[in-house]
């Protein structure tokens, strides 16, 4: 049997190789198991999927599984998004959820979140014992499952109409009044993901004049990666173009990730969403609290912590890691550099839904275009230039171990003035330039984000590292 890990979101794996009915069944009795071990039992668990091939049908079997161990299931009706499914853990009082989604990954993927009771990403210590359970069910290589007639007979299965909740909950934390009568003009990409028609029918009903691209149901994700990055939303440039539209907003497989395109096509990276979201929560919105960021995310937050009188944490890479900061009340806004993020008064998950609209209510609140309020930002903070580098290495644990025990002095001209090694390595160099190296939790490749002051230092940093690798592939 293919080993089951839960990474930094989940377990995933390809369809009908390590991700089969009889690994789905082991995954489905280890939640189980694990609700009776912390007495939950007594709740329902929702079930939800994205759009991903054979999506229902794993959800079902997952119903099956818990039907058998006599927990209640909350199934959900269609194809939802991840935050949906979040939301609807409170929303419903359930124990948790479980979320059929591979997320970003290629269509060939598929996988299962756990999210617990409160609503967020599941913490290394309950994914720990998820695992746990994992080792012992698949030795004893026996599942038990009843029908979904006998599940549905015996009232441990309910299927659910989740969106109309969570749609009123999004009323409530986006000012769609705000919208009506703006200027806007949007265009949508849902990727052909579980995001479908979220973002654009809320903007429409707001009176914002919507165009919806990719927004029907496929597997295949249109034969591209549902990932909402510079590389993937050349058809959301292309329209944003063609349309003369404002803005272009796009979320990826299971919409807990966000992707934003300006007026020339131009894409604006997360990092820079980020900032544009803080100002906007603290200067339109009048809210204080903790800024939260990874790692990895960008120092221009720290700026702005400064500046504004707020205080910010730095967590290990992880949504994970974020919410439990959220969980413990007072987080302003949580985000990270690959596209995911949360606010005050939200659920403790990563929400790309709900970050499209707050960006749609921010160009609306102050009249400008994106661009221009990203310029006037970096006028005040000052703009800093980032990318991540993922290089392939076959002893990149072995690599990585000699860098964390023995850092560089230097990284190309610029000398180390600090380590942060609390995921991975950090390099903080001198200047305000920065470089963080960490595995991949499923590849064999080496992460390497880098921040710098300039564009021409970022450029010195990537030459630095290149030369690095060049020497040790020779």
């Amino acid at each position: 049997m293919t080993a089951i890990r839960f990474g930094t979101d989940g377990w995933r794996d390809i369809v009908a190789d390590g991700f089969t009915m009889e690994n789905v069944r082991i995954v489905a009795q280890a939640i189980a198991s694990y609700t009776k071990e912390i007495g939950q039992q007594e709740q329902p668990i929702l079930v939800g999927h994205d759009t991903r091939f054979l999506g229902r049908r794993f959800a079902e079997e997952i119903v099956r599984v818990l039907a058998a161990n006599k927990i209640r299931s909350y199934l959900v009706n269609e194809a939802a998004p991840t935050p949906a499914v979040a939301f609807g853990v409170k929303h419903f009082a359930a124990s948790g959820a479980i979320m059929v989604t591979a997320s970003h990954n290629p269509p060939e993927y598929n996988g299962i979140k756990y999210i617990p009771e409160y609503a967020g990403p599941a913490t290394p210590e309950i994914t720990a014992r998820l695992e746990a359970w994992i080792n012992e069910i698949a030795s004893a290589k026996k599942v038990p499952t009843v029908s979904l007639a006998d599940a549905t007979r015996d009232g441990l299965l309910q299927v659910i109409v989740l969106r109309p909740h969570y749609e009123a909950h999004l009323r409530r934390m986006v000012n769609l009044d705000m919208l009506r009568g703006s200027s806007l003009h949007v265009v949508v990409d849902a990727m052909h993901g579980a995001g479908m028609g979220y973002v654009s029918s809320l903007l429409a009903e707001a009176g914002v004049k919507t165009a919806a691209i990719r927004e029907t149901p496929d597997a295949a994700f249109g034969g591209d990666l549902p990932e909402p990055n510079d590389k993937h939303l050349g058809l959301l440039k292309k329209e944003v173009l063609e349309r003369k539209a404002t803005l272009g907003l796009a979320n990826d497989g299971d919409a807990d990730r966000f992707g934003v395109v300006d007026r020339f096509g131009q894409y604006i990276p997360p990092n820079d969403v980020l900032v544009l979201l803080t100002h906007h929560l603290v200067k339109n919105r009048k809210l204080t609290g903790r800024i939260v960021r990874t790692v990895a995310t960008t120092h221009l937050l720290d700026r702005m912590a400064e500046h504004y009188g707020l205080a910010l944490v730095e967590t290990p890479v992880g949504f994970k890691y974020i919410g439990e900061q959220m969980r413990k009340g007072d987080v302003l806004i949580g985000g990270e550099e690959s596209g995911g993020a949360s606010i005050l008064g939200h659920i403790p998950e990563k929400d790309g839904v709900l970050i499209n609209l707050l960006l749609a209510e921010l160009v609306a609140q102050e009249n400008k275009e994106i661009d221009q309020i990203l310029r006037e930002l970096y006028d005040q903070f000052g703009e800093l230039f980032h990318t991540r580098l993922d290089m392939r290495l076959a002893e990149k644990d072995k690599w990585l171990s000699q860098m964390v025990t023995t850092p560089p002095a230097r990284v190309g001209p610029y000398a180390v003035e600090g380590i942060n090694r609390m995921d991975g390595i950090k390099l903080l160099l001198e200047e305000g330039h920065w470089v963080l190296i960490r595995p991949s939790g499923t590849e064999p490749l080496v992460r390497i984000y880098c921040e710098a002051t300039n564009a021409t230092a970022l450029s010195r940093l990537q030459e630095a590292i290149q030369d690095w690798f060049s020497e040790i592939n020779v």
